[in-house]
């Protein structure tokens, strides 16, 4: 998702927002610049594709190679993009943006309002299957479009001219600017029909208007470059000419590499962050992000029994879960990310306030074994069996041998837990069709509202990969969209978690802190939304 993808001791707190690690701001006309950047991800890209993306590594080559009408800048606060003018009317419902006249493509096309204007149809035009058309419901016949009702044509977004776009909503939206910044990136309609279907699934059949370009990835290879991009309209401040990816499965390995001098960037696993979190280049990235398990109501019936999920998510302890996977870790009693605010307060520390946490995020093993034995009844068995499906990275692996672990101990021979690692691509394909049991996976807030998260639960939606369905659930976030009182806003969307938090058509496990070992060389490193941007990034000699 891009979304998705939601990372001191030793001097510097950082969080997923937005932080810029520099180990010294100031240069002077003496300093030597080394001009490339060795960095790594831990999978594959799924996409370059802007409206096709679902995976943070995806996401990541997006904010280097994209930029949208705005964008985040290292501390977070939203800085003009394409547009260099952002103005609400005074209802809220109408946005108009001034678009900058030197932006272009990495192909010498201006970037116009028509590629926004597109890029949106698009995105929702339900033959894309594009994962993000929950992200701009608020549009004038967004869901109409969605539902195939009416022609995307007929969506509320239009160019007045090649510098003017004009977005019309049904309501006002507090957050809408800041999604500008991180969720709807430009389409170049010419290279989508000139590539056909083979846009975005190699480097080469794209074009990018962001600071970089891709180069190298083949569709399945893992490495790749990001090089600087020549026609991008603020060239001058990018520093970097190159950044070298490659993906490591392995945080041993590519500390390994590390120490060797090949990245100037490595994550770590627990026992290295243990290890070194008082060396200097020790550095934590906490992301607005929640891993967790995905159910698939339809693949296998049984898991569309909620004892049964109420007793896998109340037989993990997350806290001992969170630790063992991560030293940065933090336990997830909801689904919310933890950085989401509403009118300028913490959602999750709010929703803690309110004493609304449900029962079955914590931590009981005889409950558990109680639902469990309620659940065999209801669904007149005397086991369950099941596949636990995620990633062949290690992190992953760790996740799902300790699920089957826990599950096993605590039910015994009346649960069957098969585990299967895959690479991302297959993993995020199968689910994406629905073809799992349970799914280990993770969200990354795709704008720093709590409606980013819960809305991806509602009926329909296309991150909703179980086809769960709550009534109760919907007219709460429904009515949390249409009003505008924070307070109510804020009651609306606590009875949302609760009630997904009630049902666990999903659960929570834990909210990622990344611990990387950086260069201190290695200057304003933007960490955003979850992902790392080289725009600012240099690196001295």
């Amino acid at each position: 998702m891009k979304k998705w993808l939601k990372l001191l001791t030793g001097g510097m707190t950082m969080t997923g927002m937005a932080v810029s690690v520099s180990a010294c701001s100031n240069s002077s006309a003496s300093t030597k610049y080394d001009k490339s950047l060795s960095w790594m991800t831990t999978s594959e890209i799924q996409t370059l594709d802007q409206n096709k993306m679902v995976d943070t590594t995806s996401g990541e080559q997006a904010d280097n190679v994209f930029e949208g009408l705005n964008r985040l800048d290292n501390q977070g606060k939203i800085k003009p993009g394409v547009a260099t003018k952002s103005t609400a009317s005074k209802d809220g419902k109408t946005w108009t943006f001034t678009l900058r006249k030197n932006a272009k493509w990495s192909n010498g096309d201006p970037v116009v309002a028509e590629d926004f204007v597109y890029s949106l149809q698009r995105m929702l035009d339900p033959r894309t299957r594009s994962q993000q058309q929950n992200i701009y419901q608020a549009v004038k016949n967004a869901d109409a479009v969605v539902a195939g009702k009416v022609s995307p044509q007929k969506l509320g977004v239009e160019a007045k001219g090649k510098h003017t776009l004009v977005v019309h909503l049904t309501h006002p939206v507090p957050y809408f600017k800041m999604m500008t910044a991180s969720t709807w990136d430009p389409v170049n309609k010419k290279a989508v029909q000139k590539y056909g279907k083979k846009y975005g699934t190699a480097s080469k059949y794209m074009v990018y208007n962001g600071p970089f370009v891709s180069t190298g990835w083949t569709g399945t290879n893992l490495s790749w470059k990001l090089k600087k991009n020549n026609y991008y309209w603020d060239k001058k401040n990018v520093k970097l000419d190159t950044v070298n990816y490659s993906v490591q499965k392995t945080p041993s390995t590519d500390y390994n590499l590390y120490q060797s001098g090949k990245l100037d960037g490595a994550f770590l696993d627990t026992q290295a962050s243990k290890q070194l979190k008082n060396q200097k280049g020790y550095r934590v990235f906490n992301l607005d992000r929640t891993e967790y398990l995905t159910y698939s109501l339809t693949n296998n019936k049984d898991l569309a029994n909620a004892n049964l999920r109420r007793a896998v998510s109340m037989a993990l302890n997350r806290k001992v879960l969170a630790a063992t996977v991560g030293g940065a870790n933090t336990p997830a009693t909801t689904f919310t990310g933890p950085q989401e605010m509403v009118n300028g307060k913490n959602f999750n520390k709010y929703f803690a306030q309110t004493n609304a946490t449900s029962q079955y995020t914590n931590y009981d093993k005889k409950a558990s074994q109680k639902l469990y034995a309620q659940a065999l009844k209801e669904l007149g068995k005397s086991k369950v069996e099941f596949t636990l499906a995620g990633d062949d990275d290690d992190v992953s692996k760790k996740v799902m041998e300790y699920v089957q672990s826990q599950l096993e101990s605590t039910f015994g021979k009346k649960m069957v837990v098969n585990v299967k690692s895959m690479p991302k691509t297959t993993r995020v394909s199968n689910m994406l069709n629905g073809k799992y049991d349970v799914d280990f996976t993770g969200l990354t807030t795709s704008y720093n509202d709590p409606n980013s998260m819960l809305t991806t639960m509602k009926t329909g939606e296309n991150y909703n990969f179980g086809k769960w369905s709550n009534k109760k659930f919907d007219q709460y976030l429904d009515a949390s969209n249409d009003e505008m009182n924070p307070q109510k806003r804020l009651a609306d969307l606590v009875k949302a978690e609760e009630t997904l938090d009630n049902e666990q058509p999903l659960t929570p496990l834990y909210h990622d802190g990344q611990a990387w070992m950086v260069r201190e060389n290695v200057h304003n490193l933007g960490f955003t939304a979850g992902n790392f941007n080289f725009r600012d990034t240099y690196v001295t000699k």
